[in-house]
């Protein structure tokens, strides 16, 4: 059974990894799937540009320095063509200096971040992005989530299970809707601390499994709606 989601705030989606270094797309690419995302990694721009004709990512992260042609050819070619110029790019180069982020913004790029970065704020920049797209084509919260007997009520922030309501704590409501609103996959650890805790400096992944004991309990016998995957994290499935 598939959640039933009256609408949704998008937070994640397809991207498209275009760099020359195999480490960097390996890294890039273990790190986004484990955080939910749809990857397609690519070492030459020529091989993203014709793949994303074909199906059109959600988000391209882009290198500069690549042979046969450079990032910024790369996105300039993208926005020169209709059906691919609205893909928002974000540049991830060695480059740091102003003229080279000034050149990257010129030539398309909707941000500009120099390597070596934190993942976690690539992850919370990209999250950002997505809910701003959502916001301006007008796409409102989620309202309600369902799946078997627990329903979640966004706007009321209730949660009822088996028709009887159960109070949970601020942290507990965010924790079971990011959990829901992204049924069958698996969310890491860290991804839950950066969507649910805002990798506040303070907290440890074994608060993770605490709240979520915790929310086990409260789901009493729906609790089997939350199932541990071993080494990685948590993910939603059907009671």
């Amino acid at each position: 059974m598939q959640p039933t989601v009256k609408s949704s705030l998008r937070d994640d989606g397809n991207i498209m990894i275009v760099d020359d270094h195999p480490a960097n797309l390996k890294l890039l690419d273990d790190m986004l799937r484990q955080h939910g995302y749809e990857v397609r990694s690519f070492p030459r721009g020529r091989l993203a540009l014709a793949a994303a004709d074909q199906e059109p990512p959600d988000l391209i992260l882009l290198d500069i320095n690549m042979p046969e042609m450079n990032g910024y050819e790369v996105c300039e070619l993208l926005k020169a063509s209709a059906r691919l110029a609205d893909i928002p790019v974000i540049f991830l180069s060695a480059l740091n200096a102003v003229e080279d982020k000034v050149k990257g913004f010129r030539s398309g790029g909707v941000d500009y971040i120099s390597k070596p970065f934190d993942t976690r704020e690539l992850l919370l920049r990209i999250q950002a992005l997505f809910r701003r797209i959502a916001q301006q084509n007008g796409e409102p919260a989620a309202k309600t989530l369902q799946i078997g007997q627990v329903l979640v009520d966004v706007e009321k922030h209730k949660l009822t299970v088996k028709h009887h309501e159960v109070e949970l704590t601020a942290t507990e409501f965010r924790l079971l809707k990011l959990l829901m609103e992204r049924k069958g996959r698996v969310q890491s650890r860290e991804n839950l601390l950066v969507n649910v805790w805002n990798y506040e400096a303070d907290i440890e992944t074994r608060t993770v499994d605490t709240h979520i004991r915790r929310l086990r309990e409260k789901l009493g016998t729906e609790a089997g709606l939350i199932e541990t995957v071993r080494g990685v994290g948590y993910r939603v499935m059907d009671s």
